[in-house]
């Protein structure tokens, strides 16, 4: 597209642009393509206005495929986690992995509607790969199909003909839409990407509500049903597909009419290789290193070309806010994981001749506590009683040897117990050949990392017990009060456990095990096919809001709009209309570096979450001063200008350039 149709376009971009790009190339020249073709039909309008029919159909398929793509997406990273049980460094770089791959890709997909296929055969054969990836992906995601190996590879080639087919796609649906429209319905073409774009957006924020939903609320194979997650947006890109195709009668289908990023991209790599081949101090110089292209190249694209370059420049720092952007779906993802609804106070902080303990009394009746020395426990403890939280003792040094001292229906017994400084305990106090007894077991002293939630198992049975957890924990306990180690899982209901004595196997409920949260089950007794157990939270869960992202989401997504908008309206601005497919191209690729930035990051140099954090940020307020410094410099121009002067700037001529190597080259 040229002239007042290029120009009319650029409006809708300035006012409704983010990285969603409403990517449209133009044809590197002004001439049309050579060969007969067809005399485009004019399609149905709608109710009588200027609006063709067939954006309709174009505007339903956007809404679906945008659908398709961020509900695929929005669990991709819990995906990894959960289901392939990677951890949380390879997950994010896999995720920026194939989020780069489809802001690479799009450039592949201008390039075969441009110069090849056309922009409407384009769309159909991408859309065909990019059903058959979701399908792929869907299918990858079924548990009880093959074994590990096979989900990843299943997966990796899905997102691979995901990231071809929504990428391939991207250059071509906006433009394909803006060729619906005659030349003379320039407002009408700019209400249409208005339209168009908030389609991008109200699929993208449903499917991301929608998806969610599917994996954590419906169950399917015995766990979260990523299956589900994942083919129904498979079915939103079939029905985009059949959608798209069901208008074929309707579309002005316009030819291939060359693709200037390629243009561009000849002219600057003949530039370069004119130059290194012609680096005698006989040949006089040129103003430009792009000039060294003009025996093969016109004025007019050298000069265009000079435009967009000093844009581009521009464009170099711009990877880093994508790279912070697009951590929604990994980083962000993964921090709300590790928070919850639920405000408590965190434990107590351990100082020097200082431990905790609480008293979990499994005995039948109160019991009363005493514990040399300190002042604690004033009241008996009940049976059973969920302690409200731990106590502290007060120490002479690094260690302390103290008299426990119990006392039960009217019988008091007295037990030793080496207590070491910055340590937490549990007093079990428990009924043992109808005696009392009591055990002092060394408990957590920190929350679990990454959100994980810890628990541990008290056997009050006669027999030994084997327990199965989620089908993948197992953990033996020894019988009469036996204690194990410490279970890491992830939050989750853990309903279906097994307990396997010798007497039979029986149903474990467990109940929620909650973010970063702590637990003592304690086995009491077998009724009927399932044991009894009461459970103990020894840490409470995660005690800060999801609702504290909030702010956080909203900040970055204000700063997109500004950012992307104003960015690419100031582009447009600074470059020739026939020049702006090669600046959606660029700026597509400052999205693709960016996740490729953070790609790197996540696997080359690890650290914890926190600093990784703020290195982001450290780096983006760098950014932002380097690029403040760019700005200061840069001296904006009409592009209008730049070409009147360049097309008055003489060049050296062809008799002065014998002994240049390209002096074979054919104009």
């Amino acid at each position: 597209m040229v002239g007042d149709k290029a120009r009319g376009e650029m409006n809708a971009f300035q006012r409704n642009e983010s990285k969603e790009t409403l990517f449209t190339f133009i044809s590197a020249g002004d001439d049309p393509p050579k060969g007969d073709f067809p005399v485009q039909k004019k399609s149905p309008k709608l109710c009588g206005s200027n609006y063709p029919l067939s954006i309709a159909f174009i505007v339903v398929n956007e809404f679906c495929e945008r659908f398709s793509y961020y509900g695929m997406r929005a669990v991709l990273t819990l995906y990894f986690i959960s289901f392939f049980h990677w951890d949380e460094n390879l997950s994010t770089a896999v995720y920026h992995a194939f989020s780069a791959l489809c802001y690479f890709t799009p450039v592949i997909g201008a390039i075969m509607a441009d110069s090849w296929l056309g922009k409407y055969k384009t769309i159909i054969y991408l859309s065909i790969v990019y059903v058959v990836g979701h399908l792929i992906k869907s299918v990858g995601a079924i548990p009880s199909l093959g074994n590990q190996v096979v989900h990843v590879v299943l997966s990796m080639v899905g997102l691979f003909l995901i990231a071809l087919g929504t990428g391939g796609i991207k250059p071509c649906v906006s433009a394909f839409g803006g060729d619906q429209f005659e030349e003379e319905h320039t407002s009408e073409r700019s209400k249409f990407f208005s339209v168009f774009y908030l389609s991008i957006n109200a699929g993208s924020l449903i499917s991301t509500f929608v998806t969610p939903v599917l994996r954590g609320d419906v169950k399917c194979f015995g766990e979260d049903c990523y299956a589900l997650a994942f083919g129904v947006p498979a079915a939103l890109m079939v029905l985009a597909l059949v959608v798209f195709i069901a208008g074929s009668g309707l579309y002005r289908k316009m030819p291939p009419q060359g693709n200037v990023l390629l243009e561009v991209c000849k002219c600057i790599g003949f530039a370069i290789k004119n130059r290194l081949k012609n680096r005698s101090h006989h040949i006089p110089k040129r103003d430009h290193w792009l000039d060294w292209a003009s025996e093969k190249y016109s004025k007019k694209l050298i000069g265009e070309v000079k435009m967009v370059t000093r844009v581009l420049f521009l464009f170099i720092p711009l990877p880093m806010f994508w790279a912070l952007f697009d951590q929604q779906g990994s980083r962000w993802t993964l921090q709300a994981t590790k928070m919850n609804a639920d405000f408590e106070t965190d434990m107590p902080q351990l100082v020097p001749k200082e431990s905790l303990i609480q008293v979990l009394n499994l005995a039948k009746n109160p019991v009363q506590v005493t514990i040399q020395d300190q002042d604690l426990f004033q009241q008996p403890v009940e049976a059973f009683q969920d302690p409200a939280e731990y106590s502290n003792l007060i120490l002479n040094g690094e260690q302390q040897n103290l008299h426990f001292i119990l006392q039960h229906q009217g019988l008091s017994l007295t037990f030793n117990y080496t207590v070491k400084e910055k340590s937490v305990y549990s007093l079990i106090v428990f009924e043992a050949e109808g005696s009392l007894s009591s055990r002092l077991i060394t408990d957590l002293k920190a929350k679990p990392e990454n959100g994980l939630a810890a628990v541990r198992f008290i056997n009050g049975l006669s027999q030994d017990a084997n327990l199965t957890i989620d089908s993948k924990q197992f953990i033996a306990v020894q019988k009469n009060y036996g204690v194990s180690e410490y279970l890491l899982l992830e939050r989750d209901k853990y309903s279906n456990g097994k307990c396997i004595t010798e007497m039979g196997e029986f149903t474990l409920d467990l109940g929620l095990l909650d973010f970063g949260a702590s637990y003592t089950v304690v086995v009491t007794n077998v009724s009927g096919d399932a044991v009894k157990t009461w459970k103990s939270e020894d840490i409470k869960a995660n005690s800060v809001h999801m609702a504290w992202q909030l702010p956080q989401y909203l900040l970055i997504s204000a700063g997109e709009v500004m950012f992307s908008i104003t960015g690419l309206a100031f582009s447009y601005s600074q470059s020739p209309a026939s020049m702006k497919s090669v600046l959606q191209a660029g700026w597509l690729l400052t999205v693709a570096v960016g996740n490729t930035f953070v790609l790197i990051v996540a696997q080359a140099a690890p650290m914890a979450q926190w600093a990784e954090f703020v290195l982001f940020t450290v780096l983006l307020f760098a950014v932002c001063i380097i690029f403040s410094i760019m700005g200061y410099f840069y001296v904006s121009v009409d592009p209008e200008d730049l070409r009147e002067k360049e097309e008055k700037t003489e060049t050296p001529s062809r008799g002065n350039m014998i002994s240049l190597v390209t002096q074979k080259t054919k104009l």
